[in-house]
Formats: structure tokens, C-alpha cells, sequence
């Protein structure tokens, strides 16, 4: 295959894994209307990794008595149960074309090269890693309930990302050429992706908690684990991502960064940025290990920490001078990353 004819299924397989989002989206919305037709008390819909490995949401206790509610309740169950496998089929599928599309942008360039060259396919590659992320840990930590909102956040990034951020392939500029891209790189994405799924479980949790306050629980918040269990899961993947993101950050980094330009660390915004989000991070897990800090006060940091690492990803490329970011051309409104 020619080089144009890899950025094109590039971006044909952008275009198809966004239609195969948006119909996972649709089916995890279906999934989660039709428990509407039950009635709902706290903790009477939970998450059941098992029933065949579907994650589907199963109905635990609440529903109408008799022969009749039985039989409504069976309907509902089965329905949601076959809209809950379609979606997380979807999703599979998803994430698989979207490999195919970054691969295809890695082979398009001329030379071969990996698709990290510049913010759109950073961005490509960070929804990939939310995606990803997600089915790894999907059986581990029973994430069917998180399933609406990552598709829905993944298929919203993505559109960001072809409609604002689409760049041209083109070769990797000489800062990005080296082996300590990759290392780098997947480290960074991969535990950006960690800290988003953390953070949507820290903001469900505050969510559902304010609603619970008020008394005005509604009929998806009731469906979601309890505050406990959002706050559990949350701090498991925020644990988990930290380390990967000390190595990023702390280590892969500064290396890179000797090499590129003879100096460990030089007080760049981008860098400074990484560092704050690691920074925050850090204290949430010092002050949930020592002080016993738990619920609303950690979900709060935590999304502190997800802000900081967002606006380190693509803000800084936007909003401040960096010697990580350049822009092409003369009133061009487009920054380039030149290293994550």
C-alpha cells in the first residue's frame, strides 16, 4: 500500500470506529432506559461481572410481586442484558478499528514512524488508551455501570479531534525522533487513560452523593455501585495509574529530555504541568494512605488531578508558550506538540 493510501484508511477508520461508538453509546443508553420501566430503591440494581463474562446490569430485589411483575421483570432484565452485551461488543469493536487507524497513521508517514507526531494523533491515540483501558479493566472492577459515559466521552473527544485538532501526516520533527518516544509516550497514555476512568468514578460519586443528600436520586445514579464502591474503584485506578505516570513523568522525561536538549529538566510549562498533575495525585494517595481521607473530600482532588492532566495534555499546547509546542504557520490556530 502507498502512503496515501494508508492515511486514508486512517481516516476512514477514524470515521468508523466514531459510527461504532456512537451505536455502543445508543445501545448503553437503551440498556439503561429500559430499567426505567422498574422501580428503583438504593442498592437494588447491581453490577454482576458474571452472566456470562457480559457484565449486564442485573436485577437484584424491588421489582413488582406476582406472576405478571415476574414476567415484566424477566422482559426488562433480558432486554437490558441483550442491549448490555450488544454495547460492550460495540465497544470492542471500537477500540479495534481505532488501532487500525492509528496504525494506518503510523505507516501513511514516510518513514514509518509512530503516530505521535503532533496533537491530533496524541489525541487519537489518548481516546484509544480510554477505550482500551476500559475493557482491561472492565471484569476487574465490574464497569458496566461506567459504560454510557466512556463511550460518550471517548466518541465526544474523538469529534474534538477531527472537527479542530486533524493535521496532515507528516515526518516527526527531530526533538520527536527518538526511541524515547514510544517509552514515553505509551506510559503517558496509558495512564492518562487510567486517571480518566478515575475521574468519572470520582465524579459519579459526588453525583450520587448530592443527589442522595437531596433525596433526588435519579433512575441512572440509583443504578450506579454505591458511593463506597464508586469511591473504592476510584482510588484502585488512580493507584494504579500513579506509578505508570511517575515512570512518564519522572523518569522516561527527563531522560528524554537530556537527550534532546542536554538538560534533565528545564522548568517548561508542559513539564511543570506534569508535574503539578503528579503532584496532586501524590497527595491523594498520601492522604488517603495516612489521614484516612475518603469520599467527598478525595473525589474532589482527584478531579483536581484529572483538570491538571488535561490541561498539561492538550491546554498548554494551547494557552502557553512551550518548548513543547510550536505553530505552523503565521496566524495558523493549530499548536502542534512537539513531545508529550
Amino acid at each position: 500500500m502507498t502512503d496515501a493510501s494508508w492515511e486514508t484508511l486512517s481516516n476512514q477508520a477514524v470515521a468508523v470506529c466514531g459510527v461504532v461508538y456512537f451505536l455502543a453509546l445508543l445501545s448503553h443508553l437503551v440498556e439503561w432506559s429500559a430499567l426505567r420501566k422498574l422501580p428503583v430503591s438504593v442498592g437494588s440494581i447491581s453490577v454482576a461481572p458474571g452472566r456470562g463474562g457480559s457484565g449486564a446490569v442485573a436485577v437484584a430485589e424491588g421489582g413488582p410481586s406476582g406472576a405478571d411483575g415476574a414476567d415484566v421483570d424477566e422482559a426488562v432484565e433480558r432486554r437490558t442484558n441483550l442491549f448490555g452485551r450488544l454495547g460492550l461488543l460495540l465497544t470492542i469493536i471500537a477500540v479495534a478499528v481505532h488501532l487500525v487507524a492509528l496504525v494506518g497513521r503510523g505507516m501513511a508517514a514516510e518513514p514509518n514512524r509512530v503516530p505521535w507526531g503532533n496533537m491530533y494523533e496524541f489525541t487519537l491515540s489518548g481516546t484509544f488508551f480510554i477505550g482500551a483501558t476500559y475493557l482491561v479493566l472492565y471484569r476487574r472492577f465490574s464497569l458496566a455501570w461506567m459504560a454510557p459515559i466512556v463511550t460518550g466521552v471517548v466518541l465526544t473527544l474523538l469529534m474534538v479531534d477531527v472537527i479542530w485538532l486533524h493535521e496532515e501526516v507528516a515526518p516527526l520533527t527531530e526533538a520527536l525522533n527518538s526511541p524515547w518516544l514510544v517509552i514515553h509516550v505509551v506510559s503517558a497514555v496509558i495512564a492518562t487513560g487510567a486517571f480518566t476512568l478515575g475521574g468519572i468514578a470520582s465524579a459519579l460519586f459526588l453525583l450520587k452523593e448530592r443527589a442522595e443528600r437531596r433525596g433526588r436520586s435519579g433512575s441512572y445514579l440509583a443504578r450506579v455501585p454505591a458511593t463506597a464502591t464508586l469511591d473504592r474503584v476510584a482510588y484502585r485506578i488512580n493507584a494504579f495509574a500513579f506509578p505508570v505516570w511517575t515512570f512518564a513523568v519522572l523518569i522516561t522525561g527527563p531522560i528524554w529530555a537530556h537527550q534532546a536538549w542536554a538538560s534533565y529538566w528545564n522548568w517548561d510549562p508542559k513539564e511543570v504541568w506534569a508535574f503539578i498533575t503528579w503532584v496532586v495525585y501524590a497527595g491523594y494517595l498520601h492522604a488517603r494512605a495516612t489521614a484516612g481521607w475518603k469520599g467527598r473530600n478525595a473525589a474532589i482532588l482527584a478531579l483536581v488531578g484529572m483538570a491538571t492532566l488535561w490541561f498539561s495534555f492538550i491546554g498548554v499546547n494551547f494557552f502557553v508558550s512551550s518548548q513543547h509546542s510550536y505553530a505552523e504557520g503565521l496566524g495558523e490556530s493549530t499548536i502542534v506538540s512537539t513531545r508529550l
